[in-house]
């Protein structure tokens, strides 16, 4: 299978990623046809989408697998929209604006028609619209392209946000593993201090004389003669 097999096939390809396939996307199911799989898959690309890719294969031309769905697009009643942000998480060509509790809406102009922000909504508020036709009247190789580099523009950015998440979550890690270390250090230094002081009021202990007991009255009252009596001999 030639290296630029795929790419040719994706090219191909109305790049709506809608998975009607049966692949996560179109890049998926190109590669799969380059490894042999059916090439009447794509039921957006209908008739002709098999003409193009049974040319390029030189493979015999095989009846769609699958009913082509109508060219269509997501609208969203703004009314009933409660803003979950499910819709947006799910268009693969950032087709629809919006913020967390605001209300969304779809660009029109955008809007691929692969109906996969339907299923995740949870207060059903997106219909699809028939603009006349089937999905591959819409088709051109210029439509595809700008649908394909939505779509790459999005992965990228999915993948840049997902990184820096990781990043600040390391960081944080990182932080609070400094903030443990530091912890632990304080407290080592605070238990060698209360050690210390422990050992200086044992070693003063050991060092206080033996005979620290309390002096009786008469021990005192003996005391104070024999101090009486040194004075007198000293004075005469």
């Amino acid at each position: 299978m030639s290296s630029d097999l795929p790419a040719a096939i994706d090219a191909l390809l109305p790049q709506t990623q809608c998975g009607l396939c049966g692949h996560p996307g179109c890049r998926p199911y190109a590669e799969a046809v380059a490894a042999g799989a059916a090439h009447n898959r794509c039921l957006p690309g209908g008739e002709s989408g098999i003409e193009r890719l049974a040319s390029l294969l030189q493979r015999p031309r095989l009846p769609l697998a699958g009913s082509e769905p109508p060219a269509q697009r997501a609208c969203i009643d703004e009314s009933r929209c409660i803003g979950c942000t499910l819709c947006i998480q799910a268009c693969p060509v950032d087709a629809i604006v919006g913020a967390a509790k605001q209300m969304h809406t779809i660009i029109a102009a955008e809007c691929n028609g692969c109906a996969l922000c339907l299923p995740p909504c949870p207060v059903e508020c997106i219909d699809l619209i028939a603009l006349g036709g089937p999905a591959s009247s819409q088709y051109s190789p210029a439509r595809a392209q700008h649908y394909s580099a939505r779509y790459q523009a999005r992965q990228n950015r999915l993948a840049r946000n997902k990184a820096e998440k990781a990043a600040r979550l390391a960081t944080v890690s990182q932080t609070s593993a400094s903030a443990a270390d530091e912890t632990a250090a304080k407290l080592a230094k605070q238990a060698a201090i209360a050690a210390a002081l422990a050992r200086a009021q044992a070693q003063r202990a050991a060092a206080q004389p033996r005979n620290t007991a309390p002096q009786s009255p008469e021990q005192a009252a003996e005391i104070a003669a024999i101090d009486a009596r040194r004075r007198q001999s000293r004075s005469s």
